[in-house]
């Protein structure tokens, strides 16, 4: 089995509105003050034409039943990403079996 869970700065009404809008069926963390993202690496300068900030880089942790990062996928983009996660989660599993 698994547990997803979606961590952003973003605060619980901003969480709520998106999880609506997308029909997410899992919860969504708030990190106002970024400290979940900072230790997974997540929070990350970002350059947009030209203005440098800070911000969350769009990534995704697997982690095993242990408790150990498995694999990170770093400046994800949406479409296809599920696909690659259930495969690498499959293959956790398998190989724990």
């Amino acid at each position: 089995g698994a547990v997803v869970l979606g961590v952003s700065p973003d605060d619980q009404g901003s969480h709520a509105d998106f999880r609506d809008k997308f029909e997410l069926n899992f919860p969504l963390l708030v990190d106002t003050d970024h400290k979940v993202a900072e230790q997974y690496g997540a929070w990350r300068e970002k350059n947009m034409y030209g203005k440098k900030s800070m911000g969350i880089q769009r990534s995704t942790f697997l982690i095993g039943a242990d408790g150990v990062v498995k694999k990170v996928w770093k400046r994800v983009k949406v479409d296809g990403h599920d696909d690659q996660v259930l495969e690498a989660l499959q293959s956790l599993t398998a190989k724990s079996s």
